[in-house]
């Protein structure tokens, strides 16, 4: 089935890029994720306006992304969460949870979207994340999860 991206999506592109992907895939995940939207001929107007919203939000340069890659590296992040008496939380860590401990922290100002957490945060500790900040950039958070 061949769709448009709307959101960054790992492995498969950026937004706004044409795709051809399994229908269950696209069916079942991405479309009512809101990931993507099918592909039609008028849709292809709409990619357009996908792209021009994609290099607003952009990180433009390699040179902007390294930058912020290390104001990233360097800040201690702690998350404050609910937590039982073994370490286990109850419910798990977000990416949103993540960016706004980020900000909270003195960080930059980090898209939800862009923090990959690899496995779902339930314990607490030291964990590390990733952040995609350009294609060819990736900054490694350290995240203290403390009990509340």
């Amino acid at each position: 089935m061949k769709i448009i991206l709307t959101h960054e999506v790992s492995g498969l592109g950026a937004a706004g890029d044409v795709v051809d992907v399994k229908d269950g895939y696209a069916r079942n995940y991405l479309i009512p994720r809101s990931f993507a939207i099918r592909w039609t001929k008028g849709g292809e107007k709409d990619v357009e306006q996908i792209r021009r919203a994609r290099k607003i939000h952009e990180i433009a340069t390699i040179e902007q992304a390294n930058e912020i890659k290390a104001r990233l590296e360097g800040v201690k992040v702690r998350l404050a969460v609910r937590s039982g008496d073994a370490g286990r939380l109850f419910g798990s860590v977000t990416p949103a949870d993540v960016a706004s401990a980020i900000k909270a922290s003195g960080g930059p100002e980090v898209d939800k979207r862009r923090i990959e957490l690899g496995s779902p945060i339930k314990t607490l500790g030291a964990h590390e994340t990733s952040v995609r900040l350009h294609p060819e950039v990736a900054a490694k958070v350290n995240i203290e999860v403390v009990a509340a």
